[in-house]
């Protein structure tokens, strides 16, 4: 496999993997980042160009200086042709398996080549699967208008919303002040490797608060390097209140305004959050949201 850089040539990597949505949705949204300021210094690799088969994207071999932090260590991965993946993923020059790293994509019969190629590495491998939503719009991201509306003025519109004001709360935009509670608070968080992390993520990409009425912060969505939403929680106190939909309400408008690919996962056991988000026109798609996590027994 071998790295794309030309930018008119990583411009039709992105179109063409466009027709592949929802499984393509990790690779497709890392490159609108990397066409984008590519603020966490990824690359692109495919396996033959035009016609590519297996489209990977990694962050460069500098950035990846921690032997354990598998959140920056992180490869994206989409294929059309799953049995030559395990050849290309076995080469050292692909993946560096000597290292904590994590595999995500949305299509499950990634699952089959990575297995077998990290038993023959002597490495661990911790699978998770979970529901994968998102809006029915690959159109309207073709042919919506760009707005000129900026955060500032999404925020101001969002705090002058009726519902809002009633219940004293106050939308804000966060920073890399917040990244403890969000880290705090996060499933596949809570050490110091994914604080670095989430600090990462508030500097470059869109965080999105609600401030309630004492002050704190109550609930928040934050956007990730492969343009995924993550990092979404509200405190229990507020739940069922219609304070996340506020906020999702809000930053779907801009981020399709902005042309910005969307999407988020569901863990399967939140019955709950899955039905509120369908009744707020987000569609469950079948390929599903996988992650591979990947560890040497060394470090085990």
């Amino acid at each position: 496999m071998f790295v794309i850089n030309d930018p008119q040539n990583l411009q039709i990597l992105y179109e063409s993997l466009e027709k592949s949505i929802p499984e393509s949705y990790k690779v497709y949204g890392a490159i609108f980042h990397i066409k984008n300021k590519n603020p966490f210094n990824l690359e692109v690799l495919v396996d033959a160009w035009p016609d590519y088969q297996i489209v990977i994207t990694r962050p460069k071999k500098e950035e990846m200086k921690d032997d354990l932090d598998h959140y920056t260590n992180s490869y994206h991965i989409f294929t059309e042709a799953p049995d030559n993946l395990e050849e290309a993923l076995a080469s050292p020059q692909v993946i560096n398996w000597e290292q904590a790293f994590q595999i995500q994509g949305c299509q499950e019969n990634l699952g089959e080549a990575i297995r077998k190629v990290s038993a023959s590495k002597s490495v661990q491998v911790d699978y998770r699967k979970t529901m994968l939503f998102t809006l029915d719009i690959p159109e309207k991201f073709k042919t919506s208008s760009d707005g000129n509306e900026n955060l500032m003025e999404l925020l101001k519109r969002f705090n002058t919303d009726e519902a809002s004001k009633q219940r004293n709360f106050l939308s804000i935009l966060l920073d890399a002040s917040h990244a403890g509670v969000v880290n705090e608070h996060w499933d596949y968080g809570k050490n110091e490797r994914s604080l670095k992390y989430v600090e990462h993520c508030l500097q470059h990409f869109p965080g999105f608060g609600v401030l309630g009425p004492e002050g704190d912060l109550i609930s928040w969505v934050v956007m990730e390097q492969s343009c995924e939403i993550r990092m979404g929680h509200t405190v229990p106190k507020y739940r069922r209140q219609g304070v996340m939909m506020q906020i999702g309400y809000h930053v779907k408008e801009y981020l399709i305004q902005k042309k910005i690919p969307f999407y988020f996962h569901v863990a399967d056991d939140k019955e709950i959050y899955k039905q509120t988000v369908i009744n707020n026109g987000f569609k469950c798609l079948s390929c599903g949201w996988h992650q591979w996590k990947c560890t040497p027994k060394k470090y085990c």
